[in-house]
C-alpha cells in the first residue's frame, strides 16, 4: 500500500517556542487520521504544513510522495484544506464560489457545473447557492467551505475542526462528502473526538506540557 503522509522528527519553531517537536508518523493512501491535543499543542499547525501553508523548522515531510516544502508545487492540486476560515469570496454566491474554484482546479465547462450541482444538492445548499456569501449564517458557510474543500477530489483531505459551526444535520451531511471512503486520505483535528475516533485508521495526540512534548497514539 502507498503512503499518503511520511513524517520524521518534525518540529515547529515560533520565535524562541516550539509548538512542534519530533513529531513522526506515516498514513497510508485511503486512510484517516484523527489529530487531538489541547489549545496550544500544534494541532492546527502540523495541518497548515501538510497543506503546504507553513514551512516546517526541521525535520522530514513527505506528502503524497512530494518532499516538503521543496516540491510543494507538485501536491497543492492533489490536497483539499477546510481551515478555521471558510476561504470564500463574500462579495459572490456560493455558486460563483465554486466556479472560481473550479477554474483554478482546471475544471470548466459541464463537468464542472455538474459536479457543483451534485455537491450543493449532497450538502443542502442547492435553494441558496445564488445567494451572496455574505448573506448566509456561518454554518451555510461552512457547509460551502466542505464543498470547496472536496471539489476537486483530492487524494487527501485536510480538515480542520470541519463541524464548526454546523448543526447536527449539517454534520452529516458533511460527513457524507467529507468522511472516510473514496480512496483518499484524510487528517482530521478535532476538539470532539467522540465524533471521530470511530472512523479513524491512527490517532495522533499532541500534548503540551509547557515544552510542547508531543506523543502518538495507537492504531485502532
Amino acid at each position: 500500500m502507498s503512503t499518503a503522509i511520511e513524517l520524521r522528527d518534525l518540529r515547529r519553531d515560533y520565535g524562541e517556542r516550539t509548538v512542534l517537536d519530533g513529531v513522526g508518523f506515516e498514513l497510508a493512501a485511503g486512510a484517516s487520521l484523527v489529530v487531538v491535543g489541547p489549545n496550544g499543542a500544534g494541532k492546527t499547525t502540523l495541518l497548515r504544513i501538510l497543506a503546504t501553508l507553513l514551512r516546517p523548522s526541521g525535520g522530514e515531510v513527505r506528502v503524497l510522495g512530494a518532499r516538503l516544502p521543496e516540491e510543494a508545487w507538485k501536491v497543492r492540486g492533489r490536497i483539499g484544506f477546510l481551515g478555521h476560515a471558510p476561504l470564500l469570496y463574500r462579495g459572490l454566491s456560493g455558486r460563483e464560489n465554486l466556479r472560481f474554484h473550479a477554474r483554478l482546479h482546471g475544471m470548466r465547462g459541464e463537468a464542472a457545473e455538474d459536479r457543483i450541482e451534485s455537491l450543493l444538492i449532497a450538502i443542502g445548499m442547492e435553494r441558496r447557492a445564488d445567494e451572496r456569501v455574505a448573506e448566509l449564517s456561518a454554518g451555510m458557510r461552512q457547509r460551502l467551505a466542505t464543498c470547496r474543500a472536496v471539489l476537486h477530489e483530492p487524494e487527501l483531505l485536510l480538515l480542520d475542526e470541519p463541524d464548526s459551526n454546523l448543526d447536527e444535520a449539517g454534520r452529516e451531511l458533511a460527513r457524507e462528502l467529507a468522511g472516510p471512503g473514496e480512496g483518499r486520505a484524510r487528517v482530521v483535528v478535532t476538539h470532539d473526538p467522540e465524533r471521530f475516533l470511530a472512523e479513524a485508521d491512527r490517532v495522533l495526540r499532541l500534548e503540551v506540557d509547557g515544552s510542547a512534548a508531543l506523543t502518538e497514539g495507537a492504531l485502532r
